[in-house]
């Protein structure tokens, strides 16, 4: 995979790995992962292209965001990559919350995006049941219980545990990011994408379900939707010699 370098943009100390020759290739990985979950996948596209993994701001060993941020500052930031770089144009590979950065990136920065290629990608929001209002009242009596001492906060905790989301208990210091994040409805982005896309789905994906992939292979004007059998939310690991056949065609 090579060595780790580091690079600083708006003052924040960056983490990448850079490997091959060719036309750049850029992989954004997803919510709570780093660059190193696309070892594989990158050591095998090197061979025919420049690939660059990052660990955005807040996984592995890159610096976290001053503030709370959505999918558009980490665009920007991506953005910022590629210039300092000096790289003009780019296919970009995002997988979950990286398909969310991805999303962006190609409608607010069209020029630069050759392909797209989402993986699992997260950016729809799911239709809310009665069950989710429930769960966001009682986060927000949690957040209350944090103001009412030591017992408060223990009552808050067991609360976060009982109706929080996995990614949600695991954010720490970026658990406003998350949320901020989440919160982003991108499907009005879609019809903007103006690069030929292609959709990589897990027919057995929970966290992200093949129909958002459905919505977005209807609404993105140059895609297709490609479901891989017997794979989950990781479809690149699950199938991962299927899913390096279909990539590398694309990016012909």
């Amino acid at each position: 995979m090579g060595r780790v370098k580091f690079i600083e943009i708006d003052q924040l100390k960056i983490a990448y790995n850079v490997v091959g020759t060719g036309k750049p290739v850029v992989l954004l990985h997803g919510w709570g992962c780093e660059a190193n979950i696309f070892k594989s996948v990158l050591d095998t596209l090197s061979s025919t292209h420049q690939v660059f993994a990052l660990d955005l701001p807040g996984f592995g060993l890159s610096e976290n965001p001053p503030t709370a941020w959505d999918a558009s500052d980490y665009a920007k930031l991506i953005s910022l990559f590629l210039d300092k770089l000096n790289i003009s144009k780019v296919n970009l590979i995002g997988h979950s919350y990286g398909g969310r950065i991805s999303i962006v990136l190609a409608t607010e920065e069209v020029e630069k995006v050759n392909k797209l290629i989402l993986v699992d990608s997260a950016g729809i929001i799911p239709r809310r049941n009665t069950n989710y209002y429930i769960r966001i009242c009682m986060a927000k009596i949690g957040r209350l219980m944090r103001h009412c001492g030591t017992l408060g906060n223990r009552i808050a905790d067991r609360i976060v545990h009982q109706v929080g989301s996995k990614d949600y208990q695991e954010a720490g210091a970026m658990r406003a990011t998350l949320v901020k994040s989440v919160n982003q409805n991108l499907r009005p982005l879609l019809p903007k994408i103006q690069a030929p896309t292609l959709l990589i789905w897990g027919e057995n994906d929970t966290d992200t379900p093949v129909s958002d992939g459905k919505i977005m292979e209807e609404e993105i004007p140059q895609a297709e939707l490609v479901v891989l059998d017997n794979a989950g939310h990781y479809s690149f690991l699950d199938q991962f010699h299927q899913f390096c056949q279909i990539v590398s065609k694309f990016l012909e």
